[in-house]
């Protein structure tokens, strides 16, 4: 999730890029973006760029893996193997 300085920041950006006469409400507009922006970021399915790098960690194993497994069935099924069945006549 957003940090909530960051959420302030993005606020209080949108509040001071009102028209001027809207400015008045500067203080109420920065808080209601604020909840408004804090309300739809936290419907959304986010997660933090640490547990994402964690992700994409165990995935870049996970394909590792998975790479040296194909490759080593790839090599038992050259050598013809036990357990490895002649092709079918069809």
């Amino acid at each position: 999730m957003l940090d909530p300085k960051q959420l302030d920041d993005i606020a209080r950006r949108l509040a001071e890029s009102m028209p001027e006469g809207l400015k008045v409400l500067r203080e109420d507009l920065s808080r209601g973006f604020r909840s408004t922006l804090e309300s739809g970021l936290g419907r959304l399915d986010l997660v933090t760029r640490e547990e994402f790098d964690v992700q994409a960690a165990v995935l870049a194993r996970t394909r590792a893996k998975l790479d040296a497994l194909a490759a080593r069935v790839a090599e038992l099924e050259a050598a013809g193997g036990p357990g490895t069945a002649p092709p079918q006549a069809g």
